[in-house]
């Protein structure tokens, strides 16, 4: 079982005897005292758009007011929580008119955990709704016009796809034991979960035996994990989630690649070696960059394994690495992947890519806003062009979704 664990603390509160969070304290340079509405009012709202985040989005006397676990067209009523100097956030205290497209969830921690924010719209329309935010965030901070985005690409397991979680532990004054489980979605405390609908059966299992011996000790973190059966990979290495959509990203990533006919992979934040290995017999050699020396000791081990002798890999961080690799094969004929962390790309690794101009830059990334911003910079004045955007769903009945991006030197 692999389940690893920190001693962060938290405070002994009982999540079941908390409603709502409390009020927020407003910057009063942020605030308004023209708004039609202050903290604790309650008011009525039809829910027009779902923005990226999982809130819906309605209006009063022409403000914003963001309200979470709602549909396009309901009428709600929702308690003022948060206010700014030209949106709101709300509470959701009833549907007066529910959508006809709205569900029973599965699971019943549903609008208390803040693991999930979609189970209540089928997946067909979670998916419709995850691609016109990404075309929206695509034209407010990439400032592409028309952004060339696919259709999202549905997970074949919309529930128990989850292969890692964190759980938390926290004293529950009320039930007088340890309460395991996830952070509420509108605060820090925690709420008892005995079954994650999202994760794997194999995961729910680890989540019973720390809920059968819970740590005596308040705010504990555990890592639950089900590691890939075909992959050496060290126990806190990052790998991604779903195991059941990995062929569709594979496939591409191995599409684009292909399509750009280069001979040569560079492969920046390459972890145990997923991409550039699942890629290598596309080109002639690769070079895999990672700054966790034990998942570039692992994706040697994961070469070999597979036989794949026409690359190597570099324990570095991946803005050091890249001026001393950019040259190593000719940028006409080389291809960059690009999987960094959620807070995106370092500014001189971009301005890097931008100076030597490899043919092809595929970017892959599950934080749309840094990806946007970060394939903005590498098209400034036309370095690059954003030919296809395919976003994959690795992130079923959440906020979150997967893009893989295909950018290509535009030719003097």
């Amino acid at each position: 079982m692999s389940l690893h664990h920190s001693d962060d603390q938290h405070q002994s509160t009982d999540p079941a005897s908390i409603q709502l969070e409390p009020p927020l304290k407003n910057d009063p340079k942020e605030t308004s005292s023209d708004l039609p509405f202050s903290l604790g009012d309650t008011i009525q709202v039809t829910i027009d758009d779902l923005a990226f985040g999982g809130e819906g989005v309605g209006h009063f006397e022409g403000i914003a007011v963001f309200v979470p676990f709602v549909a396009v067209g309901e009428k709600v009523e929702t308690e003022i929580t948060e206010v700014k100097k030209n949106y709101a956030r709300g509470r959701l205290l009833q549907v007066l008119t529910p959508s006809p497209d709205r569900i029973p969830a599965e699971c019943p921690h549903f609008t208390a955990c803040g693991g999930c924010q979609y189970q209540h719209l089928p997946y067909p329309i979670q998916l419709t709704a995850k691609r016109k935010q990404l075309v929206d965030i695509f034209q407010r901070i990439g400032g592409f016009e028309s952004p060339p985005i696919q259709p999202v690409c549905g997970s074949p397991a919309p529930y128990g796809y989850r292969n890692r979680i964190l759980v938390r532990t926290q004293y529950s004054k009320r039930t007088k034991r340890m309460s395991v489980g996830f952070l509420r979605h509108d605060n820090r405390l925690v709420v008892d979960v005995e079954k994650c609908h999202i994760s794997e059966p194999a995961l729910n299992e680890q989540l019973q035996l720390v809920r059968k011996d819970p740590p005596r000790k308040n705010g504990i973190k555990f890592n639950l994990r089900v590691m890939p059966d075909d992959w050496v990979l060290p126990p806190d290495s990052f790998f991604q989630v779903n195991y059941h959509l990995l062929p569709g990203m594979v496939s591409a990533v191995r599409e684009y690649l292909k399509a750009a006919e280069t001979s040569h992979l560079l492969d920046i934040y390459c972890g145990a070696g997923f991409f550039c290995l699942e890629a290598a017999d596309l080109v002639k050699g690769f070079t895999g960059v990672e700054i966790d020396k034990k998942a570039i000791e692992a994706a040697r081990e994961n070469a070999k394994a597979r036989g794949h002798a026409n690359g190597d890999f570099i324990a570095s961080p991946a803005e050091e690495a890249i001026p001393r690799l950019i040259d190593r094969y000719e940028a006409a004929k080389t291809s960059v992947i690009l999987d960094p962390p959620r807070r995106g790309c370092a500014p001189n690794l971009l301005e890097t890519l931008r100076e030597h101009q490899p043919k092809q830059v595929i970017y892959v990334s599950c934080h749309p806003a840094t990806l946007c911003r970060d394939l903005a910079e590498l098209c400034r004045e036309g370095v690059y062009s954003l030919q296809s955007v395919t976003p994959l769903d690795m992130f079923p009945q959440t906020k979150h979704v997967e893009c893989v991006c295909d950018l290509r030197r535009n030719e003097a």
